[in-house]
C-alpha cells in the first residue's frame, strides 16, 4: 500500500512538472492536458485518474511552484531580506519555473482565468509577508517614511517585475544584481 502510494505520489509529480513545462512553452490557455499526457508517456485519460480538471493541475503546478519558493512550508514567515535576496538567486537558476509562473501571473488578469482567484489570494498573503519583512527589518517605518504596509505591494512588484525583465532580456538585466541594489536603495538614509 505504501509502495503504491509512493508510486502515485512520483507520478504526479512527474505530471506537475511536465504541466511546468508545457505551460511555460504554450501558456495555460495553449496548454493541453493531451500535450501534458503526451509528454509523460500517459494517455489523457490516464492522466485525468490523476488531475480530474485541467484546472486542477493548474492549482497543482501553482501550489508546487510556492513550496518550491518557500522550502516546503507554505509561508515565508519568519523571512528575512537576505533570504529573499536568496529566493532572488534561486529563481535566476530555474528560468522555465519562473516564466510558467510568469505566464500564468500575466493570464489571470484576464476575466474568467482559473488562476485569477489562487493569485488574488496569493498577493494578498504575500504583501502581507512582505510587511513583516519589512518590519523585522526597519521596524515600522523604512527610511525613506513609509510603513512597512506602504512598501510591500512595492517588494513584491520588483520582485516580479524583475522576473519579467530578466525572462525578456537575461543578457541586459542580472536578476540577483538588481534586487540587491534594490535592497541598497530601500536601506538608504
Amino acid at each position: 500500500m505504501a509502495a503504491a502510494r509512493a508510486r502515485s505520489e512520483e507520478r504526479r509529480a512527474e505530471i506537475v512538472r511536465a504541466a511546468l513545462e508545457v505551460i511555460a512553452e504554450r501558456g495555460y490557455r495553449g496548454a493541453s492536458l493531451g500535450a501534458v499526457a503526451e509528454r509523460v508517456g500517459l494517455t489523457q485519460q490516464g492522466l485525468l485518474h490523476y488531475f480530474p480538471t485541467k484546472e486542477a493541475l493548474l492549482v497543482a503546478v501553482l501550489e508546487e511552484r510556492d513550496q518550491w519558493d518557500t522550502g516546503g512550508s507554505g509561508a515565508r514567515e519568519g523571512w528575512r531580506l537576505d533570504l529573499l535576496d536568496s529566493l532572488v538567486e534561486y529563481n535566476a537558476m530555474r528560468p522555465g519555473i519562473v516564466q510558467t509562473f510568469s505566464a500564468l501571473l500575466g493570464e489571470s488578469v484576464t476575466e474568467g482565468h482559473p488562476a485569477r482567484e489562487f493569485f488574488t489570494r496569493r498577493y494578498a498573503q504575500v504583501r502581507g509577508e512582505m510587511a513583516n519583512v519589512l518590519r523585522a527589518a526597519y521596524g515600522d517605518r523604512l527610511p525613506g517614511g513609509l510603513t512597512p504596509e506602504q512598501a510591500a505591494p512595492l517588494m513584491t512588484a520588483v520582485m516580479d517585475g524583475l522576473q519579467y525583465q530578466w525572462l525578456l532580456d537575461p543578457d541586459a538585466v542580472d536578476m540577483p544584481a538588481a534586487f540587491r541594489d534594490f535592497l541598497r536603495l530601500l536601506g538608504a538614509r
